[in-house]
């Protein structure tokens, strides 16, 4: 067993043998994540985090820190030694995670401290937003800007004392060292306790405040210029140039692109009488365009492998922030897939494709779902940790992997120098137009084209034999819920079978692997969070619930099979049960029957997936559509109604939200029939016009004459009584359960779809 942790009790027999347990059945071949390392290379220090089963926490199970994980345990520890808790909250591919690790986390006499006068706690904040979602709270509450890792110092009731984002080892740019901080509230807690728990009980009252969400029900009747002014809000701050919010830093999620689809094509529905909106709809075309095709061009774009890194770190979307997350490409494969039926450029169908090929080929899981994340950071030649080695190239790597024909193509292409973009490297982009780089190589576009491909082949060949950046291998439903509504949502679009199967895998997986029943229950089958190693945990949250149900819906109506809208409604109902505020109406984040935090947190503005309130609201309006059952329609106008004045405020902020009030009103509700023994290939022609056109307010109900009609309107009352006419497949487009004539002629299809001609 390793030595003792510094200035730390020694473990409890039992703990000490599962720790023994544990470190024996340590991978030998994988070096332990510490500098501390006896002749053998095994690690020094062990602690608690060894026996946990998120990467992140893995991570930290070599630090000489007393880490302990966060529960009641942690907790009862501070309160009956009279310590604070210091809580680090991060997540397995945060850079500045790993830095504030190596720095402080792994330095023996910083950790010495920390088990000499504080509980250590170690949250991984994926596998607990509600745990962040608090904290982070106090830290803004305390006038700090948030980020990870997120350090809070915490009383033993869990009330907030201070906190900080990362801190370094040494004192400078006005920062004090994480020693020093260290210092001083242990010193402070010892001298002035109760003016400290005094300062704790006022922020996590304040925190109860910015949590709790929804004021009082207000039936505001907010139409489309709401939408349209969020949006025209962020235009005005897009980047002419380079697009994207701003002139810095940008995220793709920062502008809500999806809901400027929908109001630039709105907009251009009123030009033709009147020159304002002309001039509005072409600004904000301008502005989705820009953003789209700098993306795509960019170095935030693998252009080797397909996907998006997480963020660009300067205006020009080159130089990006390495990591690569399940939830970003699940939504920018959407996004793109929704440019495509937009535009009718085929160049955003084929990121869309990309972006899904990178994730089915190497974010998948065994069993049908996704991984979470890979890092930023790989091994580069000298063994060292590097961000960015794996993804940037020169151009003599070029010429060792393609030749020197076929390196010189590619090096004109994706812009390879030997100054480099990137200490000496270069991230690959395709700024220039293929025609001029044709033009410069001498050869036609179409042989351009196939050496392009040709080389992206090799390079990603190449490529694979780099050590790899770290891959986070937890499975989360929520952003399994997003890819699985990609790739419905794009297998539909580009009737691509294949696409629309793989999120049915996901799906199943997800239904079948990650729900449990609660202690003391045979028959009762809750969502989990989390799927590591064989194993679900922790109970799901709203978001889980919500974003699931909502993939479901997709995936129905991209395949027809009425299970997924029954398990979607099953999914709900447990929404309903056992995460509503009854009192002001939408949900909270946590379960009201799980654990209690010192707040209770109403997610209802967007971050880097949607919020959970603005995604149940589009479910509710959804289910209502479909199985005819207003009650849902009615919780949703609830929710909406709870969140009004904040949504008046400052509707940018609810982008996702204000894609929900285009189903309030005016949906429409299609329903294809086909004949009973007929292929799904039959379905093909008629269903073009809504495949290749973005048509949002709308749900769909594919079925079979006979048997897979009666089956399907069990659940879904809009399929009833409405056959296929002479044999034929026949589209009902209704409103308010009002149908226009029944079709059998795709061009009549989308006239009733109100579709311009020629798309």
């Amino acid at each position: 067993m390793p030595p003792a942790l510094p200035a730390a009790a020694p473990f409890p027999k039992a703990l000490h043998t599962r720790l023994e347990a544990a470190l024996a059945a340590r991978d030998p071949a994988i070096p332990p994540r510490t500098r501390h390392v006896d002749e053998q290379g095994g690690p020094l220090y062990t602690n608690r985090l060894l026996l946990e089963s998120s990467p992140y926490l893995q991570q930290h199970a070599h630090n000489p820190v007393d880490w302990n994980p966060w529960g009641d345990a942690a907790f009862d520890k501070a309160r009956e030694l009279g310590r604070p808790v210091f809580l680090s909250i991060g997540y397995s591919t945060c850079h500045w995670c790993h830095v504030m690790e190596e720095e402080s986390f792994d330095d023996v006499e910083t950790a010495r401290l920390l088990n000499a006068k504080f509980i250590a706690v170690k949250v991984d904040r994926e596998a607990r937003p509600d745990v962040d979602a608090v904290y982070m709270a106090a830290l803004h509450a305390s006038g700090e800007r948030g980020g990870w890792p997120l350090n809070v110092f915490l009383t033993p009731d869990r009330e907030p004392l201070y906190g900080g984002t990362y801190f370094p080892p040494n004192e400078g740019r006005g920062r004090p060292s994480f020693r020093r901080v260290l210092a001083t509230i242990a010193t402070q807690w010892s001298e002035q306790p109760l003016q400290m728990k005094q300062t704790a009980q006022s922020l996590a009252e304040r925190v109860r405040d910015i949590l709790g969400g929804g004021g009082a029900l207000e039936s505001r009747n907010f139409g489309p210029e709401l939408a349209e002014r969020a949006v025209l809000e962020q235009v005005e701050r897009v980047d002419p140039e380079w697009g994207g919010i701003g002139r810095g830093m940008k995220f793709p999620s920062s502008f809500p692109l999806r809901l400027a689809l929908r109001v630039e094509r709105d907009l251009r529905d009123r030009a033709e009488t009147s020159p304002d909106a002309a001039k509005r709809a072409d600004a904000v075309r301008r502005s989705i365009v820009t953003t789209l095709d700098r993306m795509a061009t960019g170095g935030i774009r693998d252009h080797v492998a397909g996907g998006f890194h997480r963020y660009s770190t300067e205006r020009r979307w080159l130089i990006p922030h390495f990591e690569k997350m399940l939830y970003d490409n699940a939504q920018l494969a959407r996004l793109y897939v929704e440019a495509w039926q937009w535009s009718g450029d085929d160049r955003y169908a084929e990121v869309a494709r990309d972006t899904l090929a990178y994730l089915d080929r190497e974010m998948s899981a065994p069993g049908g779902g996704f991984y979470s994340a890979t890092d930023a950071d790989s091994r580069g030649p000298s063994g060292e940790m590097e961000e960015g080695y794996y993804f940037s190239w020169t151009p003599a790597e070029l010429r060792d992997a393609l030749g020197e024909e076929l390196a010189v193509l590619a090096a004109a292409w994706y812009g390879v120098s030997e100054p480099g973009n990137f200490e000496g490297r270069t991230i690959l982009h395709t700024w220039r137009d293929e025609r001029e780089v044709a033009a410069e190589l001498g050869i036609e576009v179409e042989a351009l084209r196939a050496g392009i491909e040709e080389a992206r082949r090799r390079l990603r060949a190449t490529r694979e034999r780099r050590p790899p950046p770290l891959r986070d291998d937890k499975v989360v439903v929520a952003w399994n819920a997003l890819a699985i509504s990609a790739f419905a949502r794009a297998g539909f679009a580009l009737a691509d079978e294949a696409l629309v199967e793989r999120a049915s895998r996901a799906a199943r997986f997800v239904l079948g692997s990650m729900r449990a029943s609660p202690s003391g229950s045979s028959t009762e089958s809750r969502l989990q969070r989390v799927h590591i190693d064989g194993r679900a945990s922790v109970d799901a949250f709203l978001g889980d619930h919500v974003l699931l149900a909502d993939a479901l819906i997709d995936l129905y109506e991209a395949d027809g099979n009425p299970l997924w809208l029954r398990e979607a409604i099953e999914l709900q109902a447990q929404v309903d049960a056992r995460f509503s505020d009854a009192e002001r109406g939408g949900y909270f984040r946590s379960a009201i029957d799980g654990e209690q935090l010192i707040a209770s947190d109403k997610p209802r503005r967007d971050g880097a997936v949607p919020s959970g309130n603005a995604v149940a609201a589009s479910v509710l309006l959804r289910l209502s559509e479909l199985t005819g059952d207003a009650a849902y329609a009615e919780r949703a106008m609830t929710l909406l109604a709870g969140f009004s004045a904040e949504l008046d405020r400052r509707p940018s902020a609810f982008g996702e939200m204000l894609l929900s009030f285009e189903l309030r009103s005016g949906t429409k509700e299609i329903v294809v029939v086909a004949p009973d023994l007929a292929g799904r290939d039959v379905l093909a022609n008629m269903l073009a016009p809504l495949r290749r056109n973005l048509v949002t307010a709308r749900v769909l109900a594919t079925t079979f004459e006979g048997e897979r009609q009666a089956r399907t309107a069990e659940v879904v009352s809009l399929a009833e009584r409405k056959p296929a006419r002479d044999g034929r497949v026949t589209a009902y487009v209704c409103e308010k359960r009002v149908c226009q004539f029944p079709t059998t002629d795709p061009a009549e299809f989308a006239r009733q779809l109100s579709i311009r001609p020629g798309r």
